[in-house]
């Protein structure tokens, strides 16, 4: 295949001419503060953390040493730092130059939505709705113009980190509690409560929430407790599913569908956690010998759990975590991440946006799941989770569906990430 891009001079001439233009007039802008309350982030995936963690860094990586990004990147984005990022060149990136990247058009379209308010990205957004229609050299050659590849780095300096996967699931319910359908979906309780995190620190650990008891702040109550009905969980239920183990499941994705009896659907959405931090079953299980580690996969614990139905209950409340949810519209093209926009299945990702800014596009080098076949692909960080910490670390969407959730359930891959960040947070061009 010719790999040459497919652009005219003329065309690449207006490229050009807008990347001076946008490079010119980088300048001082307003912070871009994320929004979002952290107890937006979805549920953790079931692995926590990787086995793999290796430094191999690159000929081309070691010849940058300066990255020289602005502070705005950090203090737009409430970046821990940008300590963990090193530049290099497109070259880098494993098959970068194969990529459909024009399949991830409509994942930078929604990224825009949130990240055009930033005076750095506005001039770029606005370029990209040009795209529709590009062809994939024209999209690429775009990013190429606009953006610089980061390398991203664990805090140990290693490269390498866990990639998983999550999906839309699909549950079957109904608005009326039977003994059929006896498993309530509860929106956010009253008595749950958003903490300011900058007056009382320790409940940055509780993801920002608690709850009011003797006059005292306190944080809010487990998942055995909620069961036990000692939250203000009555007249909250949303509706109610048939299986406890498939709603625990529809908590750890952070959103789904629940088709009714009639044959209509309803779309869920993450409304809030209970703040308590997530505990993998999936590991619990290992730990007592219950499971092999590649048994551990969301099929291996349904599987466990429908060979065990009276030791789910203890089970399950070993995760003290909770999720509640939200009625989200029919005629959505996604479920809603938290940057507040539609994912993408299969160019969505989720990441821990302390280390990766939120919207941001994500070079992402990891295999298919239970395969050593390369994924090699552009994606967008448009989501978070609970349990997805440190840098070098992501939750691939893979979308809605039985393959959906299989690929889902399996992927536990090693991966490498780039980040890819606009030239306008640059301070000088000289990467030399």
């Amino acid at each position: 295949m010719n790999s040459t891009p497919a652009i005219n001079l003329l065309g690449r001439a207006r490229w050009l001419q807008l990347l001076v233009i946008i490079t010119l007039s980088a300048c001082s802008s307003p912070v871009l503060k994320k929004d979002s309350p952290p107890d937006t982030a979805p549920p953790a995936p079931i692995v926590e953390k990787s086995e793999v963690d290796q430094r191999a860094p690159s000929t081309s990586e070691k010849q940058y040493t300066e990255h020289l990004l602005s502070p705005k990147l950090v203090e737009s984005f409430s970046l821990r730092s940008d300590t963990h990022l090193t530049i290099v060149d497109w070259s880098d990136l494993p098959e970068w130059n194969i990529d459909q990247v024009s399949d991830g058009l409509s994942a930078l379209l929604q990224s825009c939505k949130v990240l055009q308010k930033a005076q750095e990205w506005h001039s770029i957004c606005q370029e990209a709705q040009v795209l529709v229609g590009a062809s994939n050299e024209e999209q690429r050659f775009f990013y190429e113009s606009y953006f610089s590849p980061f390398k991203v780095h664990n805090e140990d300096d290693a490269n390498a980190g866990l990639v998983t996967g999550y999906y839309e699931p699909l549950l079957s319910g109904s608005l009326k509690r039977s003994a059929e359908y006896a498993y309530p979906v509860y929106a956010v309780p009253d008595d749950l409560i958003s903490v300011d995190v900058k007056i009382h620190p320790s409940f940055k650990n509780f993801r920002g929430v608690g709850r009011q008891a003797h006059g005292e702040l306190i944080p809010y109550f487990t998942r055995s407790e909620i069961d036990q009905g000692l939250a203000r969980v009555k007249g909250k239920e949303i509706l109610w599913v048939k299986d406890k183990i498939e709603l625990f499941f529809l908590q750890i994705q952070g959103s789904g569908r629940v088709k009714l009896e009639d044959g209509s659907t309803i779309r869920l959405g993450f409304a809030k956690s209970n703040g308590h931090p997530y505990r993998s079953i999936g590991k619990s299980l290992v730990n007592k010998g219950e499971l092999e580690l590649s048994q551990a996969s969301m099929q291996g614990i349904k599987d466990w759990a429908a060979n065990n139905p009276h030791r789910i209950d203890a089970l399950l409340n070993e995760n003290p975590s909770y999720v509640f949810f939200r009625m989200l519209p029919p005629n959505l093209d996604g479920p809603i991440g938290s940057l507040g926009v539609p994912l993408t299945p299969k160019r969505s990702i989720a990441v821990d946006d302390t280390y990766i800014p939120a919207g941001f596009p994500v070079y992402l080098a990891t295999t298919q799941p239970n395969s050593t076949f390369p994924l090699n692909q552009l994606m967008f960080a448009q989501d978070k989770g609970g349990a997805i910490k440190g840098a070098v670390r992501a939750d691939y969407f893979w979308g809605f569906g039985d393959s959906a959730a299989i690929n889902a359930g399996k992927m536990k891959q090693e991966g490498f990430m780039w980040v890819l960040i606009p030239k306008t947070f640059l301070l000088t061009k000289d990467m030399n």
